[in-house]
């Protein structure tokens, strides 16, 4: 089926009686025949070649004005029209239809992908790391770091940190190949643990830096006992090897040790003031680890913010002769046997503690004037000594009946007589021809048993 041309436009009407229809044919040649050509209501329409350019070409829709530029001209050609859409250079056809900007292409794109990461970087760090084979690691950073440069690689950060490793590596190596490491790493050791066991000797006097007998130290200024001093070392007892065994056992250890060994440096307890006080220094977990295993045991005043007068401590064979020691090691005897009263203060709370307590005291006494008897005294002391044995066994056979008593009341009867016998005043005599110290110290009225033991020498006769 064909589609009628569509009618041609209409111009003005022509004034005149007759319409167009009605006119004749102009005379002149007739047109040539033309064939029928279909009707396309999208094509554009006919123009005339030889007509001049109209402003405004037609449109199917009419007339239509030229779109102008918003701003003109275009930047840089004040005098050049605004190009029109088919001169704007078009890309690669697109599926979508013309486009009117080009799109994003390789290297330029927001989602572009990164580059390569170097390989040789990745092996110089893996080596580096685990320095199994020094200098590789250097070797291969290097490789890498060209290869980047060249290629524009991923890994420059990587192949630094690998040469870095491997050269510290390569040192150790060579140290270590050297004998040198071991030689440094051995002087360390020795370095701190000297510094950690720098602490005085036993018979050496000290300040502390701190001015305190409290607290942690880390080292001491040794000073001469002819003056004002800290402290005193009248024992150093050293601990087994092992691990560390904690503070409260090492605090433990110090405290047992260091009580039982104030006699053997100070024998004469009546010599040692009141407000002397025993304190220790002992390892600690990081000194321990370096080979720190001594306690140091150490005099010093009852309070820790003051000194000690000047003048040692001190007083056993080094300084006393052979009948003060005689005397003195018979006296500890009995001090031991004091010691070990009952932590229960009154008889009637532990009566069979104390019939033990007493037991040990008697056989103490017993032992005491055994060996009094038996050392050949000086002349001037040999008289005063056998009254103080006459006491001493008199007392032991009280206290041996205390040790048997069926109640506290009877315990209590044997206990008072055997104490009178051994009073600290009895003594008295006895230490005057020897030469020893003659003032008693004091005791706590709260000490086991109601009179002695515990301080500075405790009771002793």
């Amino acid at each position: 089926m064909s589609i009628p041309p569509p009618p041609e436009p209409q111009g003005p009407p022509t004034p005149g009686p007759e319409s167009p229809q009605d006119q004749p044919p102009a005379p002149g040649p007739s047109p040539s025949p033309q064939a029928a050509t279909p009707y396309n209501p999208y094509a554009p329409p006919q123009q005339d070649p030889y007509a001049p350019p109209a402003q405004n070409p037609p449109t199917p829709y009419g007339t239509q004005p030229q779109p102008q530029p918003p701003y003109g001209t275009l930047p840089g050609t004040p005098y050049a029209p605004y190009p029109q859409a088919s001169q704007i250079p078009q890309g690669p056809p697109s599926p979508y239809g013309p486009q009117p900007y080009q799109t994003w292409s390789q290297g330029y794109t927001p989602y572009n992908n990164p580059a390569p990461l170097n390989g040789m970087s990745v092996a110089a760090l893996v080596l580096g790391i685990l320095c199994c084979i020094p200098g590789v690691g250097i070797v291969l950073g290097l490789i890498s770091l060209n290869q980047i440069k060249k290629r524009g690689e991923r890994g420059r950060s990587m192949a630094a940190a690998g040469m870095v490793l491997s050269a510290f590596g390569l040192m150790v190596w060579v140290l270590g190949a050297t004998g040198a490491a071991t030689g440094f790493w051995d002087e360390v050791k020795d370095s701190a643990r000297d510094n950690s066991s720098a602490s005085p000797v036993k018979g050496e006097c000290f300040d502390a830096p701190s001015g305190s007998l409290e607290g942690m130290t880390y080292d001491f200024d040794v000073v001469s006992c002819d003056g004002a001093h800290d402290g005193e070392v009248f024992a150093v007892v050293r601990m087994g090897s092992g691990a560390y065994p904690g503070d409260k056992k090492v605090t433990a250890t110090a405290d047992d040790k260091c009580y039982a060994l104030q006699d053997a440096y100070a024998m004469d307890g009546w010599a040692v003031p009141d407000d002397v006080d025993i304190y220790y220094v002992t390892p600690t977990s990081q000194s321990w680890s370096l080979g720190d295993r001594e306690i140091t045991c150490v005099f010093g005043n009852t309070d820790e913010e003051a000194s000690l007068p000047g003048g040692s401590l001190r007083n056993d064979a080094t300084n006393l002769d052979s009948d003060q020691v005689a005397y003195l090691k018979a006296a500890h005897i009995l001090n031991s046997a004091l010691d070990s009263a009952p932590d229960a203060q009154y008889v009637e709370d532990d009566l069979p503690g104390h019939k033990a307590w007493a037991g040990r005291v008697s056989a103490a006494l017993t032992q005491q004037a055994d060996l009094l008897d038996g050392h050949e005294w000086s002349a001037a002391s040999d008289e005063p000594v056998a009254a103080l044995v006459k006491d001493l066994r008199a007392a032991q056979k009280e206290w041996a009946k205390a040790a048997e008593a069926s109640d506290a009341d009877e315990f209590y009867a044997h206990y008072d007589k055997g104490a009178d016998l051994i009073a600290p005043q009895k003594s008295v005599t006895a230490r005057k021809a020897l030469g020893l110290a003659t003032t008693p110290p004091s005791y706590d009225e709260n000490d086991s048993g109601g009179d002695g033991g515990g301080d500075a020498g405790g009771m002793e006769v």
